[in-house]
């Protein structure tokens, strides 16, 4: 088994001091091992409900149950979750306990920036500075931080990996000092995988053990659960493990012994029925579902699929739906264990003896296999039949808004001329076919696909796709098609024995024919990695106003993402990326038009180059392939690779921040205090920041990818000594604040409505604001500071879905160091208004039909916010409206802090602030820091 959580409830000295003692059961495996479970089919007897909860519910209430100390999981807490119903008032919040934690390094180099702070503050008032320790295992996949700077070269790999040390060298460094430092943190280096593949693949035990039992005792097992710092982290439910995506805020109180609270969920049981058609993708058939789902509204619900449709689905394509779980909004796309998981642990190189524990559990806790209609009860339930899904690809904005391939065509000449609400480009229609020329020659159109990547993510833990977009090379290549140089062609898998089989099956050299050589292991242009176009093509589309495209195998489109010069990004399966880098435009009907003109002038069409089920499925021998998988992911302790091994880490158990635009201590904790201050009961006199629509995402408030020269985080970096060419990327640099608060609501695309329209109706894009009450106008970073230094509290006002996005910490955190001391929204997203909560920021609904718009608000007024003295989840507030003439209107809001818990973190002024203060409490006191 894996490194243990030892949690009270698996340090049971006596069995008979739980409240359900009775509870505690045996099991024996195939071999004769005996363990010990707290089993869910016992507890049913005092709860006969528990036999009909669905799948993912009882594994929860497995952990409530196991970790029942009486403290902060109480028998109250396993009663109500024993007697979920499926309909009832959810009002109810369970402390989850999960099994270990898991963080990507854009997200996870903050989390450890934020515990080194907190060792600081343990030091600093004479505690013993190993008092801030996970007490779970952490481990952190080095996997956004690579970069397609090179490309169409066998050499691209070696040259971004060298590039990719050279930029991160202090972030690296610093990584080093925390896997010394703590004793429960590891890490996966560069080169290995995304985190979603490795976890799949490497991470995922199926079933932890107990190493506490008492002599004589068999171990207490228990199933793996875990959070993780990237929304995508519900890859995981495709092997039946329960776990969803949450800010590193909330991570770190996890990782730290703070049960995740959340409210009691609604489940959503989607039933497949059928099977898919010859030539339809797992990918074709998620963004299917995402589609049906986001119309379901399944915000903050668990959504789980039953039936014989979901049974025959393997279990890459189960991995790929539940990987956007984000973008359809549920909190998890959970699949209950069955042989078809047995299998995939058994191909990816798992012990005989793990997996013998994995499936006597399962079947022990009568969870093996997939439910059938009317076994269990749901919420609701959804229904598709396989066999209705259509090629298809989603964009050119969100991942929700899916097309036909035959209406792609179509679509995008529509879109072309729509205006931004519907989400267009605003453009003339007499401008789409218009020709742009470079000085070399080069002509570029509206609809041109200028990035087409294979990226990880969705899709390249699914072998299916990938071997499909392997065979379609090879049969394009045989025809005599070519891809257009100037077309920035990647391939980068989500683990190296992605690379491993295509080369086995000898797909890997003809992706490389048509430019899909490999640039590295890792989030690439998914997350706007993409690396930049030629200086040509970029002034091209920007002297022209061109709207060009990309086409990835991602699971996220949102705008400016890919490229902030890249307006129209379409998700599609891996084979049709190939394809639509062929054409070389969105603007081609791969239904009806051929790819292009292969050998002796003849046209080659899609179905003449496309795979059929027998040939992939002829070569799937190749993907699964026990021993290889685990001699690749032995070398992560043996062999982590030449430029890993030279970095060098300080040592010691408390930081020295050195001095680094990449990595300083942040302001989190400063003027800490044990007892904290008075929650204010109101906020007044405050000023609006900004005016948002509906779908602001985190990408449009979090800094992600490249930072603009001309911006404050720019000027900031220029001012310390960095040269531009040195800058790297947000996400690169969020382990110092000064960069991050700059980087914060300053994405190219966001679109401020405090600005008024120009003279044909275009909003300016761009992170700006009216400074008020003098109405001028400026970067919102430099309005916070000025707000700041006048004592005048801020607030954002916002449409619907607010915060949708990847799980991103520094959108909150951001929004705190702004000085905005609320967000006012029609709706939120889950993660980011518990982020909000957890930094302190207050997070506020309009309730019935109001919004900013038909309140009439300009951001010209100034706004009290009132709470009750008494703070109470999802309560009642007042929003008083004065105008600048002396009116004064009052609106009802709703507090949306959600659980009694989330009070706590206000009281305490956020999550990070209230953990630290119970561990230094517990804290021993020493006479030095160590």
């Amino acid at each position: 088994m894996a490194r243990s959580n030892q949690t009270a409830a698996t340090r049971l000295g006596a069995a008979a001091s739980h409240p359900f003692a009775k509870t505690l059961k045996t099991f024996k495996t195939a071999s004769g091992k005996v363990g010990r479970f707290h089993s869910l089919p016992e507890l049913a007897k005092q709860f006969p409900n528990v036999s009909r909860l669905p799948v993912s519910i009882r594994i929860v209430l497995e952990s409530v149950l196991r970790n029942c100390d009486g403290k902060k999981v109480t028998a109250e807490h396993v009663a109500e979750l024993a007697n979920w119903q499926p309909t009832a008032v959810r009002s109810e919040e369970i402390p989850f306990v999960v099994a270990r934690v898991v963080l990507q390094d854009f997200t996870g180099v903050p989390l450890l920036v934020d515990l080194a702070a907190m060792r600081n503050v343990a030091a600093d008032t004479g505690r013993n500075p190993k008092a801030i320790e996970p007490l779970v295992p952490v481990d952190l996949v080095v996997d956004h931080s690579i970069m397609v700077d090179y490309y169409g070269s066998s050499k691209a790999l070696d040259l971004n990996m060298k590039l990719e040390f050279k930029r991160n060298e202090e972030r690296y460094q610093f990584m080093k000092w925390g896997m010394q430092a703590f004793d429960t943190f590891r890490v996966v280096p560069p080169g290995f995988g995304i985190v979603h593949q490795v976890n799949l693949e490497y991470l995922a035990r199926g079933v932890f053990k107990s190493k506490l039992a008492a002599r004589g005792e068999a171990p207490v097992y228990y199933p793996d659960t875990l959070v993780g710092t990237d929304s995508h982290t519900t890859m995981i439910n495709g092997i039946g493990v329960v776990g969803w995506g949450v800010g590193g805020i909330e991570a770190e109180a996890g990782m730290l012994g703070q049960p995740v609270y959340f409210l009691t969920p609604d489940v959503v049981g989607f039933e497949l029925r059928g099977r898919l058609r010859e030539g339809v993708t797992a990918t074709d058939l998620v963004l299917t579902v995402t589609e049906i789902l986001r119309r379901h509204k399944v915000v903050g619900k668990f959504v789980e699929f039953f039936g014989e449709g979901t049974a025959s689905l393997a279990l890459p394509d189960r991995a790929t739906i539940g990987n956007m779980a984000p973008e359809y909004g549920a909190t998890m796309g959970f699949f209950p264990v069955d042989e078809r998981t047995i299998d995939y642990f058994r191909g990816t190189g798992r012990s005989k003896a793990e997996i013998e524990a994995f499936e006597a559990y399962f079947r022990a806790q009568k969870m093996f296999g997939i439910p059938r209609a009317g076994e269990v009860d749901y919420s609701q339930v959804v229904t598709l039949d396989l066999g209705t899904v259509a090629p298809s690809l989603a964009g050119p904005k969100r991942p929700q808004d899916r097309i036909e391939l035959g209406e792609v065509k179509k679509q995008f000449a529509s879109l072309f001329s729509m205006p931004p609400v519907e989400n267009g480009f605003n453009q003339p229609a007499e401008r789409l076919d218009f020709v742009a020329t470079t000085p070399s020659g080069l002509k570029i159109r509206n609809g041109d696909v200028l990035i087409a990547a294979i990226t990880s993510c969705t899709n390249t833990s699914n072998p299916g796709v990938l071997l499909a977009a392997g065979l379609l090379a090879k049969k394009a290549v045989a025809a005599g098609l070519k891809v257009k140089p100037h077309i920035k062609t990647s391939l980068a898998p989500g683990s190296r024995i992605v690379t491993e089989y295509l080369e086995k099956a000898g797909l890997l050299r003809e992706l490389e024919k048509l430019g899909f050589y490999l640039a590295g292991y890792g989030c690439t242009t998914c997350i706007g990695n993409a690396g930049d176009l030629t200086a040509e093509i970029n002034a091209a589309i920007n002297q022209n106003n061109l709207v060009c495209a990309s086409v990835l195998s991602g699971n996220r489109n949102f705008e400016a993402r890919i490229h902030p010069n890249i307006k129209a990004n379409f998700l599609a399966s891996p084979p049709l990326v190939v394809a639509y880098a062929i054409a070389g435009s969105v603007g081609v009907d791969l239904m009806s038009e051929p790819l292009g003109i292969g050998k002796g002038g003849k046209p080659v069409f899609l179905g003449d180059v496309w795979p059929s089920s027998d040939e992939i499925h002829r070569l799937m021998k190749f993907a699964m392939n026990g021993p290889a998988f685990k001699t690749n992911y032995d070398k992560v302790a043996s062999d982590p690779g030449k430029l890993w091994q030279r970095i060098k880490g300080v040592s010691g158990q408390v930081y020295d921040w050195p001095e680094s635009t990449y990595i300083a201590q942040p302001p989190f904790f400063d003027g800490f205090e044990m007892t904290p201050a008075p929650a204010a009961s109101a906020i007044r006199g405050a000023r609006a920041m900004a005016l948002f629509g509906d779908s602001i995402t985190t990408d449009h408030i979090s800094p992600a990818g490249s930072i603009k020269e001309d911006s404050p985080a720019g000027h900031w970096l220029k001012e310390h000594g960095v040269l531009k060419a040195d800058f790297n990327s947000y996400g690169s640099r969020r382990g110092n604040h000064d960069v991050m608060m700059r980087g914060t609501f300053a994405n190219v695309r966001i679109k401020n409505l405090m600005i008024p329209p120009d003279g044909t109706g275009s909003r300016e894009e761009g992170g700006v604001t009216l400074f008020q009450p003098s109405g001028e106008k400026m970067f919102i970073y430099d309005a916070a500071m000025a707000y700041i230094a006048a004592g005048t509290p801020t607030v954002v006002f916002a449409g619907e879905e607010y915060g949708t996005g990847s799980s991103r910490d520094w959108a909150a955190k951001g929004t705190a160091l702004l000085g905005i001391k609320a967000v006012v929204a029609r709706s939120f997203e889950r993660i980011h208004r518990s982020n909000l909560v957890g930094m302190g920021v207050l997070p506020l609904q309009f309730t019935g039909t109001d919004s900013w718009e038909s309140l009439g608000i300009t951001g010209s007024e100034s706004f009290d916010i009132v709470l009750a003295d008494e703070i109470r989840p999802q309560q009642e507030a007042t929003l008083v409206i004065h105008s600048a003439n002396g009116d004064q209107r009052e609106v009802k809001l709703i507090l949306r802090i959600d659980t009694a818990i989330e009070v706590d973190y206000y009281h305490h002024g956020g999550i990070l602030p209230f953990v630290l203060r119970q561990l230094l409490e517990q804290a021993p006191a020493t006479a030095k820091a160590a």
